[in-house]
């Protein structure tokens, strides 16, 4: 829950700390989906969408952004629409959250800062698209991203496509392993890869309810083990494009961005940006129904939550 000391930073949007403090679901949503993710209007759209799945499933959404320096956990429609529209947004990771707030600038959370601001609110559940993980080469570029040890450390269930197909799969699930991450399959035995619901690789775990996602994770906090969980849920299968086709296209975007000298946290903008160019769009589409999908989900899972034993 919110301590004194990060009050000071933190706006908890009404209708969000009600639900807190009455236990009820709660589900936290990033914001870089917004300010890096999709272009305009298609961001706005899918936002407001996402938030209205999580109601109709019987949850409260939480946006959680950066608004001039103020960490906002729900943003009112006003808020998300103007977050929608806003040029030179930073991205915000652990590294630079605080920096954000100490310098009142605005900016969308990633994985690992929405689970922190999440978790200082009181919020355990987060449905995303998909997180971030090793990047191709990483092994040269050193270029993991911090979601990974967010996962270790924060005690968020994280709602995911799987790991962005652009990333090194294998080398993602690797790294969660070492970390004591927990990677469950939703009612499948293989990964997601994102746009598509099928990888090479399989599933640590599996799960075929959110009731058994939440007795799990309890049974993690009551044994005291540390951290989070990814739960990895295909997306819808009228909405996927199938791997090999994909593939095609993230290659051809991996070899941009080569050419053209992107690295570090510009890398999966520019990569996302190229594959809905040479998708014509297709990509867009899916990465909306995976988004949705994912909240549907996890807004199952906040309810198991908060439900009696």
């Amino acid at each position: 829950m919110l301590n004194a000391a990060a009050r000071q930073y933190v706006d908890i949007h009404p209708e969000v700390a009600e639900a807190i403090a009455g236990n009820r679901p709660v589900v936290a949503l990033e914001s870089t989906i917004i300010t890096h993710g999709m272009p305009y209007p298609a961001n706005s759209d899918m936002a407001a969408s996402v938030e209205r799945i999580i109601i109709d499933e019987g949850a409260v959404p939480a946006t959680i952004a950066v608004m001039g320096g103020r960490i906002k956990v729900g943003l009112s429609d006003g808020e998300r629409d103007a977050l929608a529209t806003t040029g030179g947004a930073m991205k915000l990771s652990r590294a630079d959250l605080a920096f954000a707030v100490a310098e009142r600038r605005t900016g969308g959370t990633t994985v690992a800062a929405t689970m922190m601001a999440a978790h200082l609110a009181g919020v355990s559940v987060f449905a995303t698209g998909g997180i971030g993980g090793v990047h191709k080469g990483a092994e040269l570029s050193f270029d993991v991203s911090a979601d990974l040890d967010e996962l270790a450390r924060t005690p968020v269930i994280v709602v995911s496509a799987g790991a962005k197909a652009i990333l090194d799969i294998p080398k993602t699930l690797e790294v969660l392993e070492t970390r004591g991450v927990p990677v469950v399959g939703y009612g499948a035995d293989v990964m997601p890869a994102f746009w598509s619901r099928q990888s090479p690789f399989p599933a640590p775990l599996r799960l075929d309810s959110a009731e058994a996602i939440a007795r799990f994770q309890q049974t993690r906090q009551a044994l005291g083990v540390v951290g989070g969980m990814l739960v990895a849920n295909p997306v819808p299968a009228g909405a996927e494009i199938p791997a090999d086709r994909m593939q095609g296209y993230i290659d051809a975007a991996q070899r941009a961005a080569n050419e053209n000298g992107i690295t570090g946290k510009a890398v999966t903008p520019f990569l996302l940006a190229k594959i809905l160019e040479l998708t014509d769009g297709a990509s867009l589409k899916t990465n909306i129904a995976l988004v949705e999908n994912n909240a549907r989900l996890a807004a199952r899972i906040a309810k198991a939550l908060v439900s009696p034993r």
